[in-house]
């Protein structure tokens, strides 16, 4: 049963905590961590997922402070933008923060459940519902309207295009110091924050939500049906890092079909395993 354990919580931090630096500090020997590997299993997950990855990375090139980090930032923003401008992801996140404030009603008068941590949950996003309501839905009018994000965007279709040739005005903010340059940036990724905070969270706790057992892919595959009665959003496989297989899955949220294939370099394919693959299997609903 989710929510009746006492152990502290660690909510999702990813996207809006650096990094602790170890500079100086000798960090002991760790075992090399398993490997996850994702498939959504809707497109309202996949979204989240991809709008997850490209704000970590934005997030993630902003601070190198170097006019090739700025040009990488500026690429996951432009990405950002072509997802979110044809959808009202905002709404999508408004229903599923709902979503999960109700499931988490339903639990305030169970027995067993710790209270404490159920109320911590549920005024995190509270929180972050608040916040996504508060910026309104035409938060990122700025970011889609400014011209001069939206020539980079035009520019960025074309191999290269983002030139100092083609686009005069973007070379010249790239010259700027790097203060400037990550202050400007830090100011649009403050308008998608509300936003990909509520995503992070959202992932966070539909990982947590996650039923894993200890399966065996025979002859490295492996078919899964989902119960109708229970959709699912994301499939998790975790592999040791050291067996040198990866996961190509294929499906949607009736089943799924898992084949194992061995890594065998980037000069030549790739080979399906003959023998069975033991591997963990998360569902998350």
């Amino acid at each position: 049963m989710p929510f009746t354990c006492s152990a502290h919580v660690s909510h999702n931090t990813v996207m809006s905590e650096p990094a602790l630096s170890t500079a100086g500090a000798a960090a002991p020997a760790a075992d090399p961590q398993p490997l996850e590997f994702e498939h959504p299993l809707n497109e309202r997950m996949r979204t989240f997922l991809r709008l997850d990855f490209l704000y970590s990375q934005a997030l993630y090139h902003n601070e190198m402070a170097s006019q090739w980090g700025s040009r990488a930032a500026m690429a996951s923003l432009i990405d950002i933008l072509a997802i979110t401008t044809p959808r009202d992801v905002r709404s999508d996140v408004l229903k599923e923060l709902e979503s999960q404030l109700a499931t988490f009603n339903q639990f305030q008068s169970k027995p067993g459940v710790d209270a404490q941590r159920l109320k911590t949950l549920m005024s995190n996003l509270l929180r972050l519902r608040g916040e996504l309501m508060t910026v309104g839905s035409t938060v990122l009018q700025p970011l889609r309207e400014s011209e001069f994000l939206n020539a980079i965007k035009r520019r960025s279709a074309i191999p290269g295009g983002t030139c100092e040739f083609d686009l005069p005005d973007y070379y010249f903010w790239l010259t700027q110091p790097d203060d400037a340059r990550i202050r400007t940036f830090n100011q649009w990724l403050g308008l998608l924050r509300p936003l990909c905070d509520a995503i992070a969270e959202l992932l966070w706790l539909t990982r947590q939500n996650g039923r894993t057992r200890q399966e065996v892919a025979r002859a490295g595959t492996f078919n899964v049906t989902f119960e109708r009665e229970t959709p699912l959003q994301l499939l998790r496989i975790t592999l040791p890092a050291g067996a040198g297989l990866y996961p190509e899955i294929s499906g949607s949220h009736h089943g799924c079909n898992v084949r194992f294939l061995t890594w065998t370099g980037i000069g030549s394919r790739p080979t399906q395993v003959q023998s069975d693959v033991p591997f963990t299997l998360t569902c998350c609903t």
